[in-house]
């Protein structure tokens, strides 16, 4: 059994701690609340995401300005708050580590991020393979980030069950060749994501209980 696990809104809320961020980034520079796009950039990475940026406000505001503001308001955050974590998370993982899976993940965010969530909330043990936005050359939706992810678990993507909230996320591991599965955050799936994922849950102790009863 090989799971491989995005982060960003699937193992941890923090896309729902984005839209603070860019809220408070946004009035910063004067653009006013741009929170709403996270929804509009859900599983890319930062390089990415600001290619989507640079389409909706063009010359309206400032790259650096807007990064430093987001970095300001999540050290400040995170300084205050634990990483927020999924509900089943901690149940799914020591199921899975029971049952000698293989895990790893792929997620869009720059590695410093990920590595300090995973320790933060005291799980980066349960994984054999990180791979990170700044690793690979493209972003999801591209299938770059989950062929990573196989080749540093030694198995095939048909092998493998995804885990993921987005549809950038879904189409990159099916693009990959792996089992999409999506467990719903902060947006539902449209027609095509419904025609590729291989199940839907409403949390990680849901996917849990499908493992044990061999649905998935």
């Amino acid at each position: 059994m090989n799971v491989i696990f995005d982060m960003d809104g699937l193992m941890f809320d923090t896309e729902k701690v984005f839209i603070k961020a860019w809220d408070y980034a946004g009035e910063k520079i004067g653009i006013g609340k741009a929170g709403y796009m996270v929804y509009k950039t859900l599983g890319m990475s930062i390089v990415a995401s600001y290619e989507i940026w640079n389409e909706e406000f063009g010359n309206r505001y400032n790259q650096e300005e807007l990064r430093k503001y987001t970095k300001e308001f999540l050290k400040n955050y995170y300084e205050n708050n634990k990483v927020p974590v999924k509900q089943g998370l901690y149940v799914l993982l020591e199921y899975l580590k029971n049952a000698n899976a293989k895990l790893a993940v792929a997620s869009s965010s720059p590695r410093w991020e990920v590595e300090k969530h995973l320790n933060d909330a005291g799980i980066i043990d349960y994984f054999s393979a990180i791979v990170c936005g700044d690793m690979v050359e493209k972003s999801k939706p591209a299938p770059d980030i989950y062929i990573k992810a196989c080749e540093m678990l030694n198995e095939n993507p048909e092998e493998c069950i995804a885990l993921e909230d987005s549809k950038n996320g879904l189409l990159s591991s099916y693009i990959a060749g792996c089992k999409p599965i999506m467990v719903p955050d902060l947006w539902q799936p449209d027609e095509e994501v419904l025609q590729i994922i291989k199940g839907k849950y409403s949390d990680l102790e849901q996917v849990k209980v499908a493992f044990e009863s061999g649905e998935l």
